[in-house]
């Protein structure tokens, strides 16, 4: 089977995906990549397949995830600056909201900066627009978070991998957020959310159309 290459586009269900796929990667010519590798890292006329995610809960689901330094599945020590940024923003909302206050707004936008998941764009993955239309015929399936079950199951036809093999429904495993933190974002804060991410809603809504 020709190799198909699993981009992991930060906080978009890579670990739950790598973590299905891996006990059968080898067999069918699965390569299962880390976040450091890019579209264009790919030889062209190898097969390429990743997630995408509505940018806002992806902000949210990156802030936590840093928050709690990648724990329980694994333990990314906080770099200097991310240890000033949870210093000052506690939830997700208290950095969002603060990207329109006068008195918060440059230490909200160093924030955005600093924040490893939350600094990263569409675009740092898979390059611009044109990029992708000239690696299109490459891509073998775009998923979505959103509908990451359903979009497996069509992965799985489509590739033809075992009908047995599913996404984990352990949430470590899965590496989803833990009971007892905030995920919620005020009016204020989804519309600053949004529109620091306005370039990659753009990115996934465009991406819609070749999925």
């Amino acid at each position: 089977m020709a190799t198909v290459h699993f981009l992991h586009i930060r906080k978009t269900g890579g670990n739950a995906l790598k973590a299905a796929l891996r006990p059968v990667a080898e067999e069918y010519g699965l390569v299962l990549h880390e976040h450091a590798t890019t579209l264009s890292d790919i030889k062209a006329g190898e097969g390429i397949a990743f997630v995408v995610r509505d940018p806002v809960a992806r902000f949210v689901s990156g802030f936590n995830s840093r928050l709690r330094k990648g724990q329980p599945l694994r333990n990314a020590k906080w770099s200097d600056s991310e240890a000033e940024a949870f210093a000052r923003f506690k939830t997700p909302n208290d950095l969002a909201k603060a990207l329109t206050d006068t008195e918060l707004r440059d230490l909200a936008r160093k924030a955005m900066s600093d924040i490893a998941h939350v600094r990263t764009s569409f675009a740092d993955a898979l390059g611009s627009k044109d990029y992708v239309l000239e690696r299109l015929p490459d891509v073998v399936w775009i998923g979505r978070t959103e509908s990451l079950e359903s979009d497996f199951e069509k992965l799985k036809k489509r590739l033809g991998l075992p009908s047995a093999i599913t996404l984990p429904a352990d949430a470590v495993a899965a590496h989803r957020t833990p009971p007892g933190f905030s995920t919620e974002l005020s009016e204020i804060g989804r519309k600053n959310i949004a529109e620091w991410y306005a370039a990659d809603r753009d990115f996934v809504a465009w991406l819609e159309c070749y999925r």
